[in-house]
Protein backbone atom coordinates (compact mmCIF):
# COMPACT_ATOMS: atom_id res chain seq x y z
CA UNK A 1 0.00 0.00 0.00
CA UNK A 2 1.54 3.26 -0.84
CA UNK A 3 1.00 6.49 1.75
CA UNK A 4 -1.82 8.60 1.36
CA UNK A 5 -2.28 12.55 0.88
CA UNK A 6 -4.75 14.96 2.36
CA UNK A 7 -6.54 16.81 -0.06
CA UNK A 8 -7.24 19.77 2.29
CA UNK A 9 -3.45 19.53 3.74
CA UNK A 10 -3.09 23.02 2.16
CA UNK A 11 -5.78 24.49 4.25
CA UNK A 12 -4.04 23.66 7.63
CA UNK A 13 -0.89 23.81 6.80
CA UNK A 14 0.48 20.64 6.10
CA UNK A 15 1.12 20.62 2.61
CA UNK A 16 1.85 24.41 2.04
CA UNK A 17 6.00 24.19 2.80
CA UNK A 18 5.99 20.90 0.87
CA UNK A 19 8.15 21.96 -2.28
CA UNK A 20 6.08 20.89 -5.75
CA UNK A 21 6.79 17.65 -6.92
CA UNK A 22 4.89 15.06 -9.69
CA UNK A 23 2.86 12.82 -7.12
CA UNK A 24 3.67 9.39 -8.06
CA UNK A 25 0.73 7.87 -6.00
CA UNK A 26 -1.93 5.55 -7.45
CA UNK A 27 -5.02 4.54 -5.85
CA UNK A 28 -4.31 5.82 -2.47
CA UNK A 29 -5.55 4.05 1.43
CA UNK A 30 -6.01 6.29 3.73
CA UNK A 31 -5.25 5.15 7.34
CA UNK A 32 -7.93 5.62 10.40
CA UNK A 33 -5.23 7.58 12.12
CA UNK A 34 -4.87 9.94 9.16
CA UNK A 35 -8.63 10.70 8.84
CA UNK A 36 -9.49 14.13 9.55
CA UNK A 37 -12.70 16.99 9.57
CA UNK A 38 -15.62 16.83 9.69
CA UNK A 39 -18.50 16.28 7.04
CA UNK A 40 -18.93 20.15 6.86
CA UNK A 41 -16.07 20.32 5.45
CA UNK A 42 -17.14 18.43 2.49
CA UNK A 43 -19.22 21.90 1.41
CA UNK A 44 -15.56 23.96 -0.05
CA UNK A 45 -14.56 21.04 -2.59
CA UNK A 46 -17.89 19.92 -4.20
CA UNK A 47 -18.87 23.94 -4.53
CA UNK A 48 -15.76 25.05 -5.62
CA UNK A 49 -16.04 21.93 -8.27
CA UNK A 50 -18.98 23.03 -9.23
CA UNK A 51 -19.08 26.88 -9.37
CA UNK A 52 -18.74 27.74 -13.28
CA UNK A 53 -20.31 29.97 -15.64
CA UNK A 54 -21.14 26.85 -17.30
CA UNK A 55 -24.34 26.71 -15.44
CA UNK A 56 -25.15 29.60 -17.00
CA UNK A 57 -25.80 28.29 -20.16
CA UNK A 58 -28.16 24.80 -18.72
CA UNK A 59 -30.60 27.87 -19.07
CA UNK A 60 -30.48 27.80 -22.86
CA UNK A 61 -30.03 23.91 -22.79
CA UNK A 62 -33.26 23.27 -20.78
CA UNK A 63 -35.32 25.89 -23.26
CA UNK A 64 -33.90 23.98 -26.15
CA UNK A 65 -36.50 20.81 -24.93
CA UNK A 66 -39.10 22.56 -25.96
CA UNK A 67 -40.45 23.83 -22.32
CA UNK A 68 -41.29 26.94 -20.44
CA UNK A 69 -39.72 28.63 -17.79
CA UNK A 70 -41.58 27.20 -14.96
CA UNK A 71 -40.95 23.98 -16.43
CA UNK A 72 -37.65 24.40 -17.03
CA UNK A 73 -36.77 25.85 -13.73
CA UNK A 74 -38.72 22.66 -12.14
CA UNK A 75 -36.71 19.96 -14.04
CA UNK A 76 -33.26 21.84 -13.00
CA UNK A 77 -34.06 22.07 -9.55
CA UNK A 78 -35.15 18.29 -9.45
CA UNK A 79 -32.53 17.13 -11.57
CA UNK A 80 -29.59 19.17 -9.77
CA UNK A 81 -31.15 17.97 -6.45
CA UNK A 82 -31.44 14.67 -7.05
CA UNK A 83 -28.47 13.68 -8.54
CA UNK A 84 -26.09 15.58 -6.45
CA UNK A 85 -28.20 13.54 -3.87
CA UNK A 86 -27.08 10.33 -5.41
CA UNK A 87 -23.43 11.54 -5.19
CA UNK A 88 -24.45 12.06 -1.27
CA UNK A 89 -25.53 8.28 -0.77
CA UNK A 90 -22.45 7.24 -2.54
CA UNK A 91 -19.99 9.33 -0.59
CA UNK A 92 -21.13 7.75 2.46
CA UNK A 93 -18.72 4.91 1.21
CA UNK A 94 -15.51 6.82 1.35
CA UNK A 95 -16.08 7.33 5.25
CA UNK A 96 -16.98 3.43 5.05
CA UNK A 97 -13.31 2.41 3.06
CA UNK A 98 -10.39 4.39 2.14
CA UNK A 99 -9.97 4.06 -1.43
CA UNK A 100 -11.27 6.04 -4.34
CA UNK A 101 -14.86 5.30 -5.65
CA UNK A 102 -14.01 2.91 -8.48
CA UNK A 103 -11.96 0.87 -5.93
CA UNK A 104 -14.64 0.72 -3.23
CA UNK A 105 -17.20 -0.54 -5.94
CA UNK A 106 -15.47 -3.71 -6.14
CA UNK A 107 -17.19 -4.51 -2.85
CA UNK A 108 -19.96 -4.72 -5.25
CA UNK A 109 -18.43 -6.04 -8.35
CA UNK A 110 -15.70 -7.83 -7.09
CA UNK A 111 -11.93 -7.14 -7.55
CA UNK A 112 -11.22 -7.34 -11.56
CA UNK A 113 -15.25 -7.74 -12.03
CA UNK A 114 -15.03 -3.97 -11.40
CA UNK A 115 -12.49 -3.74 -14.32
CA UNK A 116 -16.26 -2.73 -16.73
CA UNK A 117 -17.54 -0.24 -14.76
CA UNK A 118 -14.17 1.20 -13.99
CA UNK A 119 -13.97 1.62 -18.10
CA UNK A 120 -17.17 3.35 -18.28
CA UNK A 121 -15.92 5.99 -15.56
CA UNK A 122 -12.83 6.51 -17.50
CA UNK A 123 -14.85 7.16 -20.90
CA UNK A 124 -16.62 9.71 -19.14
CA UNK A 125 -13.88 11.75 -17.14
CA UNK A 126 -12.40 11.74 -20.64
CA UNK A 127 -15.17 13.00 -21.89
CA UNK A 128 -15.90 15.79 -19.60
CA UNK A 129 -11.91 16.69 -19.69
CA UNK A 130 -12.21 17.38 -23.71
CA UNK A 131 -15.57 19.15 -23.68
CA UNK A 132 -14.37 21.19 -21.09
CA UNK A 133 -10.88 21.85 -22.84
CA UNK A 134 -13.18 22.80 -26.01
CA UNK A 135 -15.18 25.07 -24.59
CA UNK A 136 -12.59 27.28 -23.31
CA UNK A 137 -10.66 27.37 -26.46
CA UNK A 138 -14.01 28.19 -28.38
CA UNK A 139 -14.58 30.89 -25.79
CA UNK A 140 -11.21 32.73 -25.67
CA UNK A 141 -11.39 32.62 -29.66
CA UNK A 142 -14.81 34.41 -29.11
CA UNK A 143 -13.44 37.59 -26.87
CA UNK A 144 -10.42 37.79 -29.67
CA UNK A 145 -12.71 38.04 -32.01
CA UNK A 146 -14.76 40.89 -30.32
CA UNK A 147 -11.45 42.83 -29.35
CA UNK A 148 -10.46 42.27 -32.83
CA UNK A 149 -7.45 40.25 -31.99
CA UNK A 150 -7.47 37.46 -34.60
CA UNK A 151 -10.40 34.96 -33.08
CA UNK A 152 -10.12 32.45 -36.58
CA UNK A 153 -8.39 29.15 -36.70
CA UNK A 154 -5.06 30.35 -35.84
CA UNK A 155 -6.27 31.93 -32.31
CA UNK A 156 -8.34 28.52 -31.69
CA UNK A 157 -4.85 26.67 -32.33
CA UNK A 158 -2.96 28.86 -29.94
CA UNK A 159 -5.77 28.60 -27.42
CA UNK A 160 -6.37 25.01 -27.33
CA UNK A 161 -2.61 24.26 -26.81
CA UNK A 162 -2.63 26.63 -23.96
CA UNK A 163 -5.45 25.26 -22.44
CA UNK A 164 -4.19 21.50 -22.65
CA UNK A 165 -1.06 22.14 -21.35
CA UNK A 166 -2.23 23.68 -18.32
CA UNK A 167 -4.54 20.44 -18.07
CA UNK A 168 -2.42 18.03 -18.69
CA UNK A 169 0.58 19.50 -16.15
CA UNK A 170 -1.66 19.97 -13.91
CA UNK A 171 -3.16 16.40 -13.97
CA UNK A 172 0.50 15.06 -14.28
CA UNK A 173 1.55 17.51 -11.41
CA UNK A 174 -1.15 15.48 -9.16
CA UNK A 175 -3.32 16.40 -6.04
CA UNK A 176 -1.16 19.19 -4.41
CA UNK A 177 -0.74 21.67 -7.20
CA UNK A 178 -4.47 20.80 -7.84
CA UNK A 179 -5.62 21.62 -4.75
CA UNK A 180 -3.33 24.75 -4.01
CA UNK A 181 -4.91 26.07 -7.43
CA UNK A 182 -8.45 24.87 -6.40
CA UNK A 183 -9.04 28.02 -3.84
CA UNK A 184 -7.74 30.84 -5.70
CA UNK A 185 -9.61 29.51 -8.93
CA UNK A 186 -12.68 29.14 -7.19
CA UNK A 187 -12.56 32.72 -5.53
CA UNK A 188 -11.92 34.34 -8.35
CA UNK A 189 -14.65 32.72 -10.59
CA UNK A 190 -16.93 33.27 -8.14
CA UNK A 191 -16.51 37.14 -7.65
CA UNK A 192 -16.26 37.56 -11.13
CA UNK A 193 -19.76 35.96 -12.02
CA UNK A 194 -21.23 37.88 -9.39
CA UNK A 195 -20.05 40.72 -11.52
CA UNK A 196 -21.19 39.47 -14.57
CA UNK A 197 -24.68 38.99 -13.48
CA UNK A 198 -24.48 42.59 -12.34
CA UNK A 199 -23.58 43.53 -15.48
CA UNK A 200 -25.93 41.66 -17.97
CA UNK A 201 -29.22 41.95 -15.12
CA UNK A 202 -30.74 44.91 -17.60
CA UNK A 203 -30.67 42.11 -20.52
CA UNK A 204 -33.28 40.04 -18.53
CA UNK A 205 -37.14 41.40 -20.33
CA UNK A 206 -39.66 39.17 -17.73
CA UNK A 207 -42.29 38.92 -20.79
CA UNK A 208 -40.43 37.79 -23.12
CA UNK A 209 -39.34 34.74 -20.50
CA UNK A 210 -43.13 34.50 -18.93
CA UNK A 211 -43.95 34.15 -22.96
CA UNK A 212 -42.37 30.78 -23.79
CA UNK A 213 -44.67 28.32 -24.30
CA UNK A 214 -45.12 25.19 -22.12
CA UNK A 215 -44.14 21.71 -23.46
CA UNK A 216 -45.67 18.06 -22.71
CA UNK A 217 -45.16 15.74 -20.03
CA UNK A 218 -42.30 14.03 -22.50
CA UNK A 219 -40.07 17.23 -22.68
CA UNK A 220 -40.14 18.02 -19.44
CA UNK A 221 -38.72 14.32 -18.37
CA UNK A 222 -35.98 14.95 -21.17
CA UNK A 223 -34.94 18.62 -19.60
CA UNK A 224 -34.82 16.50 -16.33
CA UNK A 225 -32.89 13.73 -17.16
CA UNK A 226 -30.85 15.84 -19.03
CA UNK A 227 -30.02 18.10 -16.28
CA UNK A 228 -29.20 15.01 -14.33
CA UNK A 229 -26.66 13.72 -16.50
CA UNK A 230 -25.16 16.87 -16.86
CA UNK A 231 -24.21 17.09 -13.15
CA UNK A 232 -24.60 14.79 -10.36
CA UNK A 233 -24.39 11.74 -12.47
CA UNK A 234 -21.20 13.30 -14.15
CA UNK A 235 -19.70 13.19 -10.37
CA UNK A 236 -21.42 10.02 -8.78
CA UNK A 237 -18.31 7.99 -9.73
CA UNK A 238 -16.51 10.16 -7.97
CA UNK A 239 -18.32 10.98 -5.29
CA UNK A 240 -16.17 9.16 -2.12
CA UNK A 241 -12.84 10.31 -3.51
CA UNK A 242 -13.05 13.28 -0.72
CA UNK A 243 -15.77 11.82 2.23
CA UNK A 244 -13.07 8.39 2.12
CA UNK A 245 -10.70 11.46 4.17
CA UNK A 246 -13.10 11.39 7.20
CA UNK A 247 -12.94 9.77 10.40
CA UNK A 248 -15.21 6.10 9.83
CA UNK A 249 -17.54 7.55 12.77
CA UNK A 250 -18.63 10.85 11.14
CA UNK A 251 -22.36 11.31 10.59
CA UNK A 252 -23.79 9.75 7.15
CA UNK A 253 -26.87 12.02 7.43
CA UNK A 254 -23.94 14.56 7.39
CA UNK A 255 -21.92 13.42 4.29
CA UNK A 256 -25.10 13.40 2.40
CA UNK A 257 -26.24 16.73 3.30
CA UNK A 258 -23.32 18.38 2.81
CA UNK A 259 -22.28 16.76 0.08
CA UNK A 260 -25.60 17.94 -1.70
CA UNK A 261 -25.70 21.11 -0.36
CA UNK A 262 -22.26 22.40 -1.55
CA UNK A 263 -22.44 20.76 -5.38
CA UNK A 264 -26.01 21.83 -5.41
CA UNK A 265 -25.52 25.77 -4.51
CA UNK A 266 -23.64 27.32 -7.30
CA UNK A 267 -25.62 25.16 -10.02
CA UNK A 268 -29.17 26.39 -9.02
CA UNK A 269 -28.09 29.96 -8.67
CA UNK A 270 -26.33 29.88 -11.98
CA UNK A 271 -29.75 27.90 -13.64
CA UNK A 272 -32.05 30.73 -12.76
CA UNK A 273 -30.34 33.77 -13.96
CA UNK A 274 -28.93 31.65 -16.84
CA UNK A 275 -32.86 30.87 -17.75
CA UNK A 276 -33.84 34.50 -17.18
CA UNK A 277 -30.91 35.25 -19.70
CA UNK A 278 -31.71 32.68 -22.26
CA UNK A 279 -35.58 33.30 -22.27
CA UNK A 280 -35.49 36.87 -22.70
CA UNK A 281 -33.28 36.47 -26.18
CA UNK A 282 -33.70 33.29 -28.54
CA UNK A 283 -30.49 34.76 -30.80
CA UNK A 284 -28.64 34.41 -27.06
CA UNK A 285 -30.25 30.93 -26.84
CA UNK A 286 -29.54 30.20 -30.25
CA UNK A 287 -25.84 31.11 -29.87
CA UNK A 288 -25.00 29.24 -26.22
CA UNK A 289 -26.13 25.98 -28.29
CA UNK A 290 -23.04 26.35 -30.73
CA UNK A 291 -20.46 28.08 -27.96
CA UNK A 292 -21.60 27.74 -24.40
CA UNK A 293 -19.33 30.01 -22.47
CA UNK A 294 -18.42 32.33 -25.85
CA UNK A 295 -21.68 32.72 -26.39
CA UNK A 296 -22.06 34.37 -23.08
CA UNK A 297 -19.28 37.33 -23.65
CA UNK A 298 -21.55 38.61 -26.32
CA UNK A 299 -23.67 40.68 -24.30
CA UNK A 300 -20.87 42.29 -22.20
CA UNK A 301 -19.35 45.57 -22.37
CA UNK A 302 -15.50 45.42 -23.83
CA UNK A 303 -14.00 46.36 -20.91
CA UNK A 304 -15.28 43.30 -18.94
CA UNK A 305 -14.04 40.74 -21.81
CA UNK A 306 -10.96 39.77 -21.02
CA UNK A 307 -11.55 39.26 -17.11
CA UNK A 308 -14.57 37.31 -17.73
CA UNK A 309 -12.41 35.41 -20.28
CA UNK A 310 -9.94 34.66 -17.71
CA UNK A 311 -12.31 33.55 -14.91
CA UNK A 312 -14.62 31.58 -17.49
CA UNK A 313 -11.18 29.50 -19.02
CA UNK A 314 -9.84 29.30 -15.52
CA UNK A 315 -12.93 27.95 -14.27
CA UNK A 316 -13.40 25.36 -17.28
CA UNK A 317 -9.62 24.34 -16.88
CA UNK A 318 -9.94 23.53 -12.97
CA UNK A 319 -12.65 21.27 -13.74
CA UNK A 320 -10.13 19.55 -16.51
CA UNK A 321 -7.61 19.30 -14.34
CA UNK A 322 -9.82 17.15 -11.79
CA UNK A 323 -11.68 15.32 -14.17
CA UNK A 324 -8.06 14.46 -16.30
CA UNK A 325 -6.68 13.42 -12.22
CA UNK A 326 -9.36 11.35 -11.83
CA UNK A 327 -9.58 9.66 -15.03
CA UNK A 328 -6.51 8.41 -14.46
CA UNK A 329 -7.32 6.72 -11.18
CA UNK A 330 -9.87 5.49 -13.10
CA UNK A 331 -7.70 3.88 -15.83
CA UNK A 332 -5.36 2.47 -13.25
CA UNK A 333 -8.57 0.81 -11.17
CA UNK A 334 -9.47 -0.98 -14.90
CA UNK A 335 -6.17 -2.38 -14.95
CA UNK A 336 -3.68 -0.42 -16.17
CA UNK A 337 -0.06 -1.53 -15.05
CA UNK A 338 1.22 2.10 -15.21
CA UNK A 339 1.82 4.83 -12.98
CA UNK A 340 -0.56 7.52 -11.96
CA UNK A 341 1.08 10.12 -14.16
CA UNK A 342 1.75 8.09 -17.06
CA UNK A 343 -2.07 7.69 -16.50
CA UNK A 344 -2.57 11.44 -16.55
CA UNK A 345 -1.16 11.76 -19.71
CA UNK A 346 -2.44 9.38 -21.85
CA UNK A 347 -6.13 10.77 -21.02
CA UNK A 348 -4.28 14.47 -22.14
CA UNK A 349 -3.26 12.75 -25.42
CA UNK A 350 -6.87 11.68 -25.65
CA UNK A 351 -8.28 14.94 -24.48
CA UNK A 352 -6.63 16.63 -27.19
CA UNK A 353 -7.10 14.65 -29.83
CA UNK A 354 -11.31 14.63 -29.10
CA UNK A 355 -11.20 18.81 -28.01
CA UNK A 356 -9.62 19.45 -31.80
CA UNK A 357 -12.76 17.23 -33.28
CA UNK A 358 -15.15 19.37 -31.20
CA UNK A 359 -13.48 22.70 -32.32
CA UNK A 360 -13.08 22.13 -35.75
CA UNK A 361 -14.83 19.47 -37.69
CA UNK A 362 -18.26 19.08 -34.96
CA UNK A 363 -20.97 21.17 -36.73
CA UNK A 364 -23.48 20.62 -33.80
CA UNK A 365 -22.04 21.25 -29.96
CA UNK A 366 -25.00 20.88 -28.07
CA UNK A 367 -26.40 17.70 -30.23
CA UNK A 368 -22.65 15.73 -29.40
CA UNK A 369 -22.75 16.46 -26.00
CA UNK A 370 -26.18 15.62 -25.35
CA UNK A 371 -25.30 12.23 -26.84
CA UNK A 372 -22.57 12.24 -25.12
CA UNK A 373 -24.23 12.36 -21.44
CA UNK A 374 -27.12 10.42 -22.53
CA UNK A 375 -25.58 7.36 -23.94
CA UNK A 376 -22.58 7.35 -21.03
CA UNK A 377 -24.82 8.32 -18.57
CA UNK A 378 -27.07 5.02 -19.05
CA UNK A 379 -24.13 2.70 -17.37
CA UNK A 380 -23.40 5.18 -14.74
CA UNK A 381 -26.88 5.03 -13.62
CA UNK A 382 -26.82 1.22 -13.69
CA UNK A 383 -23.55 1.34 -11.87
CA UNK A 384 -25.29 4.08 -9.82
CA UNK A 385 -28.22 1.82 -8.87
CA UNK A 386 -25.69 -1.39 -7.93
CA UNK A 387 -23.58 1.18 -5.97
CA UNK A 388 -26.61 2.30 -4.14
CA UNK A 389 -28.01 -1.39 -3.49
CA UNK A 390 -25.26 -2.53 -2.34
CA UNK A 391 -24.56 0.06 -0.16
CA UNK A 392 -27.45 0.04 1.63
CA UNK A 393 -27.40 -3.79 2.82
CA UNK A 394 -24.10 -3.18 4.46
CA UNK A 395 -24.11 -3.15 8.27
CA UNK A 396 -20.45 -2.90 8.55
CA UNK A 397 -17.50 -0.56 6.93
CA UNK A 398 -15.72 -2.24 4.46
CA UNK A 399 -12.37 -4.49 4.79
CA UNK A 400 -9.65 -2.68 3.17
CA UNK A 401 -7.28 -5.29 2.34
CA UNK A 402 -9.44 -7.13 0.35
CA UNK A 403 -10.50 -4.55 -1.95
CA UNK A 404 -7.27 -5.59 -3.81
CA UNK A 405 -7.28 -9.41 -3.26
CA UNK A 406 -8.59 -11.15 -6.01
CA UNK A 407 -9.74 -14.26 -4.04
CA UNK A 408 -10.28 -12.31 -0.31
CA UNK A 409 -14.42 -11.82 0.50
CA UNK A 410 -15.39 -9.74 -2.41
CA UNK A 411 -14.57 -12.37 -5.23
CA UNK A 412 -12.60 -11.36 -8.52
CA UNK A 413 -15.07 -11.65 -11.36
CA UNK A 414 -18.76 -12.21 -9.79
CA UNK A 415 -21.48 -12.41 -12.69
CA UNK A 416 -24.77 -10.96 -11.27
CA UNK A 417 -23.55 -7.62 -10.83
CA UNK A 418 -21.92 -7.81 -14.15
CA UNK A 419 -24.70 -9.31 -16.21
CA UNK A 420 -27.35 -6.82 -14.59
CA UNK A 421 -24.83 -3.76 -15.36
CA UNK A 422 -25.43 -5.14 -19.13
CA UNK A 423 -29.18 -5.77 -19.00
CA UNK A 424 -29.75 -2.12 -17.64
CA UNK A 425 -27.70 -0.97 -19.81
CA UNK A 426 -29.27 -2.16 -22.82
CA UNK A 427 -33.07 -1.52 -21.59
CA UNK A 428 -31.75 2.13 -20.94
CA UNK A 429 -30.19 1.92 -24.26
CA UNK A 430 -33.20 0.79 -25.66
CA UNK A 431 -34.96 3.86 -24.56
CA UNK A 432 -32.93 6.86 -25.55
CA UNK A 433 -32.48 8.69 -28.94
CA UNK A 434 -30.54 11.47 -30.33
CA UNK A 435 -31.16 12.34 -34.06
CA UNK A 436 -28.23 15.16 -34.24
CA UNK A 437 -25.54 12.45 -33.24
CA UNK A 438 -25.01 10.33 -36.24
CA UNK A 439 -22.94 7.79 -34.41
CA UNK A 440 -26.02 7.45 -32.11
CA UNK A 441 -28.90 6.63 -34.55
CA UNK A 442 -28.89 2.84 -33.07
CA UNK A 443 -31.05 3.74 -29.78
CA UNK A 444 -33.82 4.06 -29.22
CA UNK A 445 -34.73 -0.04 -30.35
CA UNK A 446 -37.19 -0.50 -27.60
CA UNK A 447 -39.00 2.71 -27.98
CA UNK A 448 -41.10 0.71 -30.90
CA UNK A 449 -41.77 -2.69 -29.09
CA UNK A 450 -42.35 -1.00 -26.09
CA UNK A 451 -45.37 0.96 -27.68
CA UNK A 452 -43.91 4.33 -26.69
CA UNK A 453 -43.88 5.66 -30.80
CA UNK A 454 -40.89 4.57 -32.01
CA UNK A 455 -37.72 6.95 -32.46
CA UNK A 456 -39.87 9.87 -33.60
CA UNK A 457 -42.83 9.42 -31.28
CA UNK A 458 -43.50 12.00 -28.31
CA UNK A 459 -41.49 9.39 -26.12
CA UNK A 460 -38.04 9.38 -28.19
CA UNK A 461 -36.39 12.60 -26.59
CA UNK A 462 -37.81 11.86 -23.23
CA UNK A 463 -34.36 10.29 -22.25
CA UNK A 464 -36.09 7.29 -19.78
CA UNK A 465 -33.34 5.04 -20.64
CA UNK A 466 -31.38 7.07 -17.62
CA UNK A 467 -33.86 6.39 -15.25
CA UNK A 468 -34.75 2.72 -16.19
CA UNK A 469 -30.91 2.00 -16.01
CA UNK A 470 -31.12 3.63 -12.26
CA UNK A 471 -34.49 1.67 -11.10
CA UNK A 472 -33.24 -1.93 -12.89
CA UNK A 473 -30.28 -1.87 -11.15
CA UNK A 474 -30.99 -0.93 -8.01
CA UNK A 475 -34.08 -2.69 -7.51
CA UNK A 476 -32.22 -6.09 -9.38
CA UNK A 477 -29.58 -5.56 -6.78
CA UNK A 478 -31.16 -5.46 -3.51
CA UNK A 479 -32.79 -9.21 -3.52
CA UNK A 480 -29.70 -10.36 -5.64
CA UNK A 481 -26.70 -8.78 -3.67
CA UNK A 482 -28.77 -9.82 0.14
CA UNK A 483 -26.89 -13.05 0.60
CA UNK A 484 -23.64 -12.24 -0.84
CA UNK A 485 -23.09 -9.09 1.31
CA UNK A 486 -24.17 -11.09 4.77
CA UNK A 487 -21.33 -13.63 3.82
CA UNK A 488 -18.80 -11.02 3.06
CA UNK A 489 -19.92 -9.40 6.56
CA UNK A 490 -19.98 -12.63 8.60
CA UNK A 491 -16.00 -13.06 7.87
CA UNK A 492 -13.29 -11.49 10.37
CA UNK A 493 -11.39 -8.57 9.64
CA UNK A 494 -8.60 -9.86 6.88
CA UNK A 495 -4.80 -8.52 7.64
CA UNK A 496 -4.06 -5.21 5.85
CA UNK A 497 -1.17 -6.45 4.21
CA UNK A 498 0.44 -5.83 0.38
CA UNK A 499 0.17 -9.89 0.11
CA UNK A 500 -1.80 -11.10 -2.47
CA UNK A 501 -3.22 -7.90 -3.39
CA UNK A 502 -4.09 -6.35 -6.98
CA UNK A 503 -1.59 -3.71 -7.08
CA UNK A 504 -2.56 -0.47 -9.33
Amino acid sequence: MTESRDPLGAADGSSAGRPTRVETHGLDVIGDAERKGTPRTLFWPWFGANVSVLGLSYGAFAFGFGISFWEALAAGVLGIVVSFLLCGFVAVAGKRGSAPTMVLSRAAYGVRGNRLPSVVSWMLTVGWETVLTALATMATATVFRRLGWGGGTETEIVSLAVVAALTVVGGVMGFDVIMRLQTAITVITGVLTVVYVGLVADRVHWSAVSAVPAGSAQEFIGALVFMMTGFGLGWVNAAADYSRYLPRGSSGRGVIGWTAFGASLAPLLLLVFGLLLAGSSQQLSKAVAADPIGALTTILPTWFLVPFAVVAVLGLVGGAVLDIYSSGLALLSAGLPVPRYLAAFLDGVLMIAGAVYIVFFADDFLGQFMGFLTTLGVPIAAWCGIMLADLALRRRDYDDGDLYRPHGRYGDIPLPPLLLTLAATAVGWGLVTNTAASWLTWQGYLLGPLGLGGRTGAWAYANLGVLAALALAFLGTLPTGRRRVRAQEAQSPSPLTSEGALHP
